[in-house]
């Protein structure tokens, strides 16, 4: 089942794929007129909520510890689990060919192993209508699903695959408790759904240039007593040709010596 190495990194370009979606996103600062005065970037990092909650709760006064505080708007996400897809299961006998590394060889790759990722995105900031600048941003892009066109396979570009991402649902909770100069912090949980392709390893084999068919005279059904009547050569023309080129076959019918 093991002994053959193979590495598609397609957990780490899944989680690649999600971060990227959420890495340019701004809020704007407006003063009292709403003429707008600042335009901020959300930083977005990949990290456990809970990791984000400590380091803010570390430094929680506002007059002692600004200079040393995280500060917000900040976002974080993480990969919370996997679960295999039986909605979306192929036959195991589905392959995929295409051209080897040499024009006398395929690779073959086996159909893919289905499974949905769960993701969380986790919006941290001080007010609530930064909140939902970025909460307004994200929603209606996905109504529930937002669909990404990939390449899984590096060494087979010619797969593409749509990769569905769906909202599970929406949280809220203000961390807010103590007196007034206690730093507020509002957060904004998304839960996501990804549905991602795992496929094994790829396997090279090489092209069959020449088919030989031996045809025999019909006697006691036992091999050793059919007597051999010709045998047809069948190869391609030209023999070096591409498995994906316009081609002939050139024939070769040879009669045995003991049926002429």
């Amino acid at each position: 089942m093991f002994g053959v190495h193979f590495y598609h990194q397609r957990m780490r370009k899944s989680v690649a794929l999600f971060g990227r979606m959420f890495n340019d996103l701004y809020i704007l600062r407006k003063n009292s007129t709403g003429a707008t005065i600042s335009q901020v970037k959300v930083p977005l990092a990949y990290a456990p909520k809970q990791k984000f909650l400590e380091r803010i709760r570390s430094f929680p006064n506002l007059e002692t510890d600004q200079s040393v505080a995280v500060k917000l708007p900040r976002m974080s996400f993480e990969i919370l689990g996997i679960s295999y897809d039986t909605a979306r299961q192929l036959p195991k006998i589905n392959n995929y060919i295409n051209n080897g590394t040499t024009i006398n060889t395929r690779n073959r790759i086996y159909s893919y192993v289905p499974y949905n990722l769960s993701f969380q995105l986790n919006i941290f900031t001080k007010n609530q209508d930064d909140a939902l600048q970025i909460v307004e941003q994200i929603l209606p892009r996905f109504n529930p699903t937002y669909t990404l066109t990939v390449k899984p396979l590096s060494s087979i570009p010619d797969i593409k695959e749509d990769v569905p991402i769906t909202i599970a649902g929406v949280t809220f909770t203000d961390d807010f408790e103590g007196p007034m100069e206690q730093r507020r912090t509002i957060i904004y949980t998304i839960d996501f759904e990804m549905k991602a392709n795992f496929y094994g390893p790829i396997a090279e084999a090489g092209i069959v240039r020449t088919s030989i068919n031996n045809f025999f005279q019909i006697g006691s059904g036992m091999l050793d007593s059919d007597e051999l009547l010709e045998t047809l050569t069948v190869k391609p023309n030209p023999l070096t040709v591409s498995p994906d080129s316009d081609f002939g076959f050139s024939e070769t019918l040879t009669q045995s010596v003991d049926s002429a």
